[in-house]
């Protein structure tokens, strides 16, 4: 296997960290799109006209070699903005975190925040603890789309899990620092 270690890979606006989310993970598998192995591979969601799981390096993302060659889409369009009313984000913005962006995986379908009218950068998956070191704007801003309060809402927070669901995604504002996120489960 290559020294991945070594290998620096590319920055992604939206989703700056995909080896700490677990969305690309080190593998001797060569790339389907470029026919590298490079050291790393993707393992997020992904659609496309090819069974593409687990055969798509970073680069061919970033590149959009992944979208041009096999029509990728890692975030569905309708899913940024998180499927409700947030900031519109430019068509630019929208096609760069689709077909250029790595996604993450999550229990139900992915949604991908907005804010200052772009998107918002992916931090990762929570459960309750990893909300509690975040603090309470990141707590606040899962509470508010989950539309949990009082006892309800305890319980909720209570059982979150970043492995086992009920799950949380969490996502920062590049313009404002602003928190955003949702929650769900299998």
């Amino acid at each position: 296997m290559t020294d991945s270690a070594v290998i620096e890979l590319p920055k992604f606006r939206y989703h700056p960290d995909p080896v700490a989310t677990g969305s690309v993970v080190a593998s001797d598998v060569g790339c389907k799109a470029c026919g590298l192995a490079r050291g790393w591979i993707y393992a997020g969601a992904i659609h496309g006209s090819t069974d593409l799981d687990d055969l798509i390096c970073p680069w061919c993302i970033y590149d959009d070699t992944a979208h041009t060659k096999f029509d990728a889409e890692f975030v569905d369009p309708e899913a940024i903005g998180g499927y409700r009313d947030c900031s519109n984000a430019p068509q630019s913005v929208v096609e760069e975190v689709s077909f250029r962006t790595p996604s993450f995986s999550g229990w139900q379908q992915e949604r991908w925040f907005t804010h200052c009218n772009d998107a918002m950068r992916f931090v990762g998956c929570a459960g309750k603890s990893e909300l509690e070191e975040l603090g309470t704007a990141a707590i606040e801003a899962v509470k508010l789309e989950s539309g949990f309060d009082g006892d309800q809402w305890t319980e909720y927070l209570e059982r979150m899990d970043a492995d086992y669901g009920p799950t949380a995604y969490l996502f920062r504002c590049l313009h404002c620092d602003a928190w955003g996120g949702y929650s769900d489960c299998a």
